[in-house]
């Protein structure tokens, strides 16, 4: 009895080690980030490197928030272009994705399993592939340096794993719940609406989450698509700290700190969410 209790309780601290230092390497790069943005010039280039900083320097801070800087001048406008692009995209993604995904898990049609499957094969290639001819299809419809444009280009890449996301879901939910709802006056439309719709709700924020991410964070078809400084987003806003002489590291830090500080804070007050779309979403097709 004695030795089992030793087993596992040894078996416990191996695993919680293991743990402890996932989660040390996982919170390094940020800590590093934060300490980096708070130390004076000199600190970021001293050999052994140090993680506190002597003295505080807000002054990286201060220069972006309050656009002291030719390089952050635009932060402001930079930060509303991020905001109306991401939350654009998280829209648009839930209008089409929502009833795609109902389609895919209620109705049954010829080659059904083919084209979801065909959705999700989009994921197979790298985003560089799809950049050309969605930069010539823009220009054509004369959507370059537009909101329009960048939203409807990350749309490509987010509505596949969208729609997987909400079909696990709506397959999670009794069909019984909706005849039900048929049978009491309701039309197919009427009991999407009232009974598989709320009962997403869980999958509908974590592919906001999902999506809000992917569009914060994207840099490649942003700096493609946008020319005028109005248009950059928060991400393309950091190639002003490159200089031809030097590079600012502290402001580039601080620049990256303010960048994360939301995606942080919607992804840890909506997580459990999202990990129950991902639990759902892998239900067997």
């Amino acid at each position: 009895m004695g030795g089992h209790l030793t087993r596992r309780l040894l078996g416990s601290l191996a695993v919680y080690t293991v743990l402890l230092v996932l989660l040390v390497l996982a919170l390094a790069p940020f800590l590093w980030m934060i300490s980096s943005s708070l130390k004076m010039e000199r600190e970021l280039y001293q050999y052994p490197a140090v993680w506190i900083p002597a003295q505080v320097n807000w002054e990286n801070y201060r220069k972006i928030l309050l656009g002291l800087d030719p390089m952050t001048a635009l932060f402001g406008r930079q930060a509303l272009n991020s905001l109306i692009v991401s939350f654009g995209t998280s829209a648009f993604g839930l209008l089409v994705g929502l009833p795609c995904a109902y389609a895919f898990s209620r109705f049954q049609f010829p080659g059904k399993r083919s084209m979801f499957l065909a959705v999700l094969l989009q994921n197979i290639f790298p985003l560089i592939a799809f950049l050309l001819p969605l930069y010539f299809m823009m220009g054509a419809l004369g959507l370059r340096n537009t909101y329009a444009g960048l939203i409807i280009a990350y749309l490509v890449f987010t509505m596949p794993l969208s729609v997987w996301l909400l079909k696990g879901f709506f397959d999670s939910i009794p069909p019984d719940m909706e005849r039900a709802a048929r049978m009491d006056g309701c039309t197919r439309f009427g009991a999407f609406c009232r009974i598989a719709v709320p009962l997403a709700t869980p999958g509908m924020i974590a592919t906001v989450i999902y999506t809000f991410t992917i569009a914060w964070n994207e840099y490649m078809y942003a700096l493609a698509m946008t020319s005028s400084a109005n248009m950059r987003v928060l991400q393309l806003g950091i190639n002003a700290f490159f200089r031809q002489e030097t590079t600012d590291w502290g402001g580039l830090m601080a620049w990256a700190f303010i960048m994360s500080v939301p995606i942080v804070i919607l992804f840890g007050a909506l997580q459990k969410f999202f990990l129950r779309a991902l639990t759902a979403g892998s239900l067997k097709y």
